[in-house]
């Protein structure tokens, strides 16, 4: 990913044509193809999980080690730097839309839905329905005809906390290792980046056990 210049920092770098995109989009194809056909049964999606992920994670460190190189030979001015900012901010933005919508939705539920359906008119449908919430946990409905199976509902402390942990504590390593850059302590950058890169990998590691554990033992489904 590199264009033409004259030795100085054009206005607002623009990378040449580049393979980047279409080989992570393929990686990631063979990821979804091989986790569809893994959980339907079929042993060979296994590899073409892995062979994917392998492939899109290669592919992701040269885009971000030719960015990075860009970067390093002052191909980046201020405008590149506010586009990427922008960038994050939309980001962010997103997901507090989306989570936004999410708990707006679980809310609407809770309060005027569950309510609703302990109507009169209701009770002539679904005689067993209690008005309660959550509407099918342990105790809360007879669940007539198995339509719902009873479950528990998660408590904050334990996997949340030790997540909730991990987070705040990669915010504060991965600032760390900007300050440091900023200051050009390459040493100290690559240290604290790598730490925030293992305590992302805990992270996932332990938000897949607790999605293991929500499934299997406290029957979350959908």
């Amino acid at each position: 990913m590199s264009a033409t210049t004259h030795g100085a920092t054009p206005y607002y770098y623009v990378p040449a044509e580049s393979r980047h995109p279409i080989m992570a989009a393929a990686g990631l194809f063979f990821v979804i193809l091989g986790a569809s056909q893994w959980i339907n049964g079929n042993d060979w999606g296994q590899y073409s999980l892995f062979l994917g992920l392998a492939w899109w994670l290669f592919v992701l460190y040269q885009w971000f080690r030719d960015a990075a190189q860009e970067s390093e030979g002052g191909l980046y001015s201020r405008k590149i730097d506010l586009s990427y900012r922008w960038s994050m901010s939309w980001f962010i933005f997103s997901e507090v839309m989306f989570f936004g919508a999410f708990f707006t939705a679980l809310w609407w539920a809770r309060a005027h839905s569950v309510p609703a359906l302990g109507s009169l008119e209701n009770a002539i449908l679904w005689p067993d329905f209690k008005a309660v919430w959550p509407s099918v946990a342990a105790g809360a409905t007879g669940s007539p005809a198995g339509i719902v199976e009873p479950f528990q509902t998660v408590g904050p402390f334990w996997l949340p906390t030790i997540n909730t942990a991990l987070l705040l504590t990669s915010g504060v390593t991965l600032t760390i290792a900007h300050h440091a850059l900023r200051e050009n302590l390459r040493g100290k950058t690559i240290a604290f980046m790598w730490i925030t890169v293992l305590l992302g990998i805990t992270f996932l590691c332990v938000q897949g056990y607790e999605y293991y554990h929500l499934y299997t033992d406290l029957n979350l489904k959908l």
